[in-house]
């Protein structure tokens, strides 16, 4: 479809909006049409070509050469004169590894093979499980919490503060902080808010400019010091501006999928009481489980590409220069990859092939890590609060955001031990 011209109303694609209520609550019937009906298709909206079928998805994740990932998660639109002049006080351009093509992808992925190795992962887990521990003792008593703001936050937060090396009690600060690079990506918010978030923004990128310094003085043995450029005497063969891109990047990613994946986890099981009894009464069953949850309710719903060449995908052809946006979240529920796609299933056998953490040179670097809080958080929370539900007083409510698919709040309720 040409970049000027609109579906018709009665067109399938018209419907595309992942921020409408209707999808925010379940986008998959809708996915499951576009993947019969339009697998690839040009959204005006958003001036992105959508990519719905998983061998689809799995070939623009190959092909770096023809999709790109530089500038992936830029902003959708030019930012408004106001919000350029505060973004104009740090750097021109956000360089990290996930917007990053060959060599330099190489180059700087080396520097997180070092810091997320096997060894450190697992040498993380007596923190993980304490610090899960100290967050449930926090609302154990009351019988009632909200799972997301009292724990599916702060347990990737707290830990991602902990391997970067910054104080947990920066961590709210540093959550706003990337909400505000979020929101920015999108440059649909009022404008006041976008002038705000940018202020953020800039106020992010001087933090973990002057953490690098500091352990340039003070070298540590914790992630930012791996990140010090050769150039200011560090190990690093990175800019100072990729090494303060990343440090941003880092902290978003590293607690974005495991929020989800506790929270979204979490309904899914909720949903689906005889599992979540299985799971209750074998926490060896929890690794599958979550590899199913990531398919079936990925927190990231897709991601972002530029397109090199014109390139044809299920039969249509998506032009050079032109954006593209894989979506995971329905590749993940093709029913030619997966038997009965969307029901969840925690012993499903497939349930590894899912695209939650990318695929090719873009794997998510801390997928060990995420999994692995994932299960602890999982078995503490099982553990330690009986009768584990779903308040009734209470309604979930998503996050409004394009890329990620979770939970603002999930109101829980369990029977207080005696």
């Amino acid at each position: 479809m040409p970049a000027h011209t609109a579906p018709a109303m009665d067109d399938v694609t018209a419907h595309f909006n992942p921020m409408a209520p209707d999808q925010l609550d379940n986008p998959y019937p809708l996915y499951a049409r576009l993947r019969r009906e339009r697998p690839v298709f040009y959204s005006p909206m958003f001036d992105l070509w959508v990519v719905t079928r998983y061998a689809d998805i799995s070939e623009v994740e190959r092909d770096t050469a023809r999709f790109s990932s530089v500038g992936a998660l830029d902003a959708r639109a030019e930012p408004h004169p106001e919000v350029r002049a505060v973004l104009a006080q740090g750097y021109s351009q956000f360089l990290s590894l996930v917007q990053s093509d060959l060599p330099d992808h190489t180059r700087v992925r080396a520097v997180f093979g070092k810091a997320l190795s096997a060894q450190r992962i697992a040498a993380m887990e007596p923190t993980i499980r304490a610090t899960a521990d100290a967050l449930i003792d926090g609302f154990l008593r009351d019988g009632k919490a909200d799972l997301i703001q009292q724990f599916a936050y702060a347990l990737p937060g707290f830990i991602i503060c902990d391997l970067l090396g910054v104080p947990r009690s920066d961590m709210e600060q540093l959550k706003r902080w990337s909400d505000d690079k979020t929101l920015l990506m999108s440059a649909t918010a009022p404008l006041e808010q976008q002038v705000q978030s940018a202020h953020g923004f800039i106020a992010m990128e001087r933090y973990f400019r002057e953490q690098l310094h500091e352990r340039r003085r003070h070298p540590r043995e914790d992630l930012l010091t791996l990140l010090v450029p050769q150039s200011l005497g560090g190990t690093a063969p990175l800019s100072e501006q990729e090494a303060v891109c990343n440090a941003m990047d880092l902290f978003a990613a590293g607690h974005e999928t495991t929020t989800g994946l506790i929270g979204n986890g979490m309904w899914l099981l909720f949903k689906a009481p005889e599992q979540l009894e299985a799971v209750r009464e074998d926490l060896g069953l929890l690794p599958n489980a979550l590899e199913e949850v990531l398919r079936v309710e990925s927190p990231i719903r897709g991601f972002f590409r530029t397109v090199m060449a014109d390139t044809a995908l299920s039969g249509v052809t998506v032009p050079k220069g032109s954006r593209a946006f894989i979506l995971y979240a329905s590749g993940n529920r093709d029913e030619t990859q997966f038997t009965e796609p969307d029901r969840f299933d925690i012993r499903r056998a497939e349930a590894k092939k899912h695209l939650a953490f990318g695929k090719g040179i873009h794997f998510c670097v801390g997928a060990p890590l995420a999994k692995l809080e994932g299960r602890i958080a999982f078995e503490q929370l099982l553990r330690r609060l009986p009768g584990l539900r779903l308040r009734t007083d209470e309604a979930p409510v998503f996050r409004p955001y394009f890329m990620l698919r979770g939970f603002e709040h999930l109101p829980i309720a369990w029977d207080v031990p005696a």
